[in-house]
């Protein structure tokens, strides 16, 4: 989880956002469409009386990767939390969407085809601003845009015809009954991110040759809000009346989880064409996945510890976590007394000895 201050310039991300968090532990790498990759918060640049909150989700889409093409999960509950008021413990606000996928031809292999969609993506989402005690329904029915396939398939007559694909992504952007607007679908991933070289022993930048962007011209499906910062407030103030950057009261922090039911049951009955193939999911509701700070379970938290840490919420951290962060791997490969011509990638960062009057920042060393 972060921190936002709400009431900061035009817009703010409150972290660094130098990488984000694909394929980020082994269980998750196995079930993509739980997969949080990126978490966005901030002052909406079109009207600071609103903020913006993006969680994308499904990493490393091939654009053209048909006939199925990649939708939200049936299966997947996908929630954006807030706590907005410290004197209390866990989440204040919580926007959850579930997903529902519908065949409209079933007696072709394509995507569209006259005038009709297979897959064709809907979502309800229901908040609750008791910390998840009670849900209300506040958007029914919203449309996720289709696969920008082709032009046959988007614009022609054989096709959805009638709409660009930039007016269906428009005609998806809704309103919900408590003040927010929603977007739910695929969108172009947004980082510049040179993972090639980052997980090859560090080596980003690279020695021998340009970064490459290992996420361009890959998608991902992205949750987006615009909320109006009164609803976000704990005593439903507007901005303007904030005492300063700094009033705690205007301070939110956001964090983006996706969860599974506890059991999956797959049915095969080749006497029943109605069952065979049907998969049901039973049982409590169990989180597989979560982001605040991006880059936190990719390049912090050791493979050994990355399922389980993705199982908490911030609210619920292991202690035992807490060396990681005190202690991060990386940091080693910064210290030319251990690691660190391991990964020459990293010799601009250094760790400095003897600096400012002669305070050692060495591995193990007091510092300041």
């Amino acid at each position: 989880m972060f921190g936002l201050f709400l009431i900061a310039a035009t817009f703010i991300i409150p972290f660094d956002a130098d990488a984000s968090s694909h394929r980020e532990a082994p269980f998750i790498a196995n079930d993509p469409l739980a997969d949080n990759t990126d978490l966005y918060a901030f002052r909406s640049p079109d009207d600071p009386d609103y903020i913006t909150i993006i969680a994308n989700y499904i990493p490393f889409q091939l654009p053209n990767g048909g006939p199925n093409y990649y939708q939200f999960g049936e299966d997947v509950r996908y929630e954006i939390h807030i706590d907005n008021d410290v004197s209390t413990p866990g989440d204040d606000i919580i926007y959850r969407f579930t997903f529902k996928r519908d065949i409209e031809d079933p007696s072709t292999f394509f995507n569209i085809r006259l005038g009709q969609e297979n897959l064709s993506t809907t979502y309800n989402i229901r908040k609750s601003t008791d910390g998840g005690e009670t849900f209300q329904k506040i958007l029914q029915y919203g449309q996720v845009p289709p696969y920008n396939i082709g032009p046959r398939s988007i614009g022609g007559p054989v096709g959805l015809a009638g709409n660009t694909y930039e007016e269906l992504v428009n005609l998806a952007i809704r309103d919900t009954w408590t003040g927010e607007k929603v977007f739910c679908g695929p969108v172009d991933d947004p980082f510049f991110v040179d993972l090639g070289g980052i997980f090859d022993l560090g080596d980003a930048p690279r020695q021998n040759g340009a970064p490459r962007d290992g996420v361009s011209c890959y998608n991902v499906n992205t949750i987006a809000l615009k909320i109006p910062i009164s609803n976000l407030q704990k005593d439903g103030l507007d901005v303007s009346q904030a005492d300063g950057i700094l009033d705690s009261d205007f301070v939110i922090g956001v964090w983006a989880s996706a969860s599974r039911r506890k059991i999956r049951v797959l049915t095969h009955n080749p006497d029943n064409i109605a069952t065979k193939g049907i998969e049901n999911t039973q049982g409590q509701w169990v989180q597989i996945s979560r982001i605040g700070m991006p880059l936190t379970n990719e390049a912090v938290i050791p493979v050994c510890d990355k399922d389980y840490w993705n199982a908490l919420t911030p609210y619920s951290e292991d202690p035992a976590h807490f060396n990681y962060f005190y202690n991060p791997e990386l940091a080693l490969y910064m210290d030319d007394d251990l690691f660190g011509p391991a990964v020459p990638a990293l010799s601009p960062l250094r760790i400095q000895r003897n600096s400012l009057q002669g305070f050692d920042f060495g591995n193990g060393q007091d510092g300041l």
